[in-house]
């Protein structure tokens, strides 16, 4: 029963040692012994060696293919063709120099939390009265998948919006990811991680503030609004946590669907049913996260598993991969890759699914306002009817016509249309 639980949980949701990859940046892991564990330091400037970017075209060159798969369609895996113009475009056209620059131009902090070095993005705005957010990415992600919602979410005069609509946002990476330390014991999971971002964000002088996130930052936002509901203002989610349990767990037993479901949920269950046929790399996760250490090893190992993250994402990657950018382009995806590549985080990104003890999208009993996302795409599209059940506080609901599970990174003037536009009502 347990056991069952647990894989439950896991599959709701559906990231070389860097012995020769010598940073220019402080070690991030081990605090200076002589800094208070509540000190905000100004994070270094991050340069990675030419002998790292150099080793790793060398192993992408290096790569041994297979055979190409005995399908016409994606149905077995991330196509052969793509990995191959995914890996000559990483080699000959790709510049990790440009994502690093637009990095250094951000102002990048780093502080110890529970034992834990956290690093994060802390942009506050030119206009008065701006609200502050947290904002937290999820797997395959990093702080690279929040970045084009910064300028319109802290300036937005400059993008088409009002002075009153300011936020001052943070964005931190999850630990394991990224520049955040990587834990060296067991316990950092959701809730524990949940905590963490209500300490930094106190830590920032926000006493009341804003959360939103989407895939894992999604159940972070829900945990730390049923955990600290004194301290949140509100929430926005793009991976709401709204389906009822008993249609949730049929769903994942791939049962028939329930009678008395509207057009829109029973679209929704469809979804789920889908999902959860194509979510292998959760299991696996969930339960033997070290048994993935060759994707630390092999730069294309590591780029197969974080593109067949989900069906339709791969699917869109596939079509930017054959000159068909949409959304995505191939340097979003290459980006976000050749950090966790780079920082060496993959297997302490796989970890946070074997820490998981939450079901992924059932409701968790959150109380604040809320402001829900929907997007076609996403792993479901969460029907308004579950959202005003599972959110008895929803001030904000929008169903999308396009967009997938990477929504800030893929779709983000819609996504920062519905946080000012939901958080609107709860500016004094």
């Amino acid at each position: 029963m347990k056991k069952t639980k647990k894989l439950l949980a896991i599959a709701l949701l559906l990231c070389a040692s860097l012995m020769q990859v010598k940073l220019s940046y402080a070690q991030k892991v081990t605090s200076p012994s002589n800094v208070p564990n509540e000190t905000i330091r100004p994070f270094p400037r991050i340069h990675f060696s030419e002998a790292a970017l150099a080793d790793l075209k060398r192993r992408i060159l290096a790569t041994r293919w297979p055979e190409k798969e005995t399908v016409s369609d994606q149905s077995q895996g991330v196509p052969l063709a793509t990995m191959k113009s995914l890996a000559n475009y990483w080699v000959t056209k790709y510049d990790w120099r440009k994502m690093e620059a637009k990095l250094n131009t951000l102002p990048q902090f780093i502080t110890t939390i529970d034992g834990l070095d956290i690093h994060f993005i802390h942009i506050r705005s030119k206009h008065k009265n701006a609200l502050p957010i947290i904002i937290t990415h999820g797997w395959p992600g990093s702080v690279i998948e929040q970045m084009k919602l910064i300028g319109p979410l802290t300036n937005p005069t400059a993008y088409g919006g009002k002075a009153e609509d300011a936020f001052d946002v943070v964005i931190p990476s999850i630990p394991g990811y990224g520049f955040s330390g990587k834990p060296s014991t067991t316990g950092w999971g959701p809730s524990r991680i949940a905590y963490a971002w209500v300490a930094l964000m106190k830590r920032l002088g926000y006493k009341k503030f804003l959360a939103q996130g989407g895939d894992w930052g999604g159940l972070i936002t829900d945990i730390m609004a049923v955990q600290s509901p004194e301290n949140l203002l509100g929430m926005a989610t793009n991976f709401p946590c709204t389906v009822p349990v008993e249609i949730n767990n049929a769903a994942f037993a791939g049962a028939s669907t329930p009678e008395g479901l509207s057009t829109e949920e029973r679209r929704a269950y469809d979804q789920l049913v889908f999902a959860y046929k194509h979510v292998s790399y959760a299991f696996i996760m969930g339960s033997r996260p070290q048994t993935l250490l060759a994707t630390a090893d092999s730069p294309i190992g590591l780029a197969t598993m974080f593109l067949d993250h989900d069906q339709p994402s791969l699917a869109l990657i596939i079509r930017s991969f054959a000159g068909k950018a949409e959304g995505l382009t191939r340097d979003d995806v290459l980006d976000n890759i050749t950090l966790c590549w780079l920082t060496n985080t993959a297997i302490s990104g796989y970890r946070i699914y074997w820490e998981n003890k939450h079901a992924f999208v059932a409701p968790l009993g959150v109380k604040v306002p809320v402001v829900v996302s929907a997007f076609p795409d996403e792993l479901y599209q969460a029907p308004k009817s579950w959202a005003e059940k599972a959110y008895p506080n929803l001030v904000y609901y929008k169903k999308h016509s396009k967009g997938g599970h990477f929504a800030a990174w893929e779709q983000p003037e819609l996504l920062v249309s519905d946080i000012r536009e939901g958080f609107r009502s709860l500016r004094k």
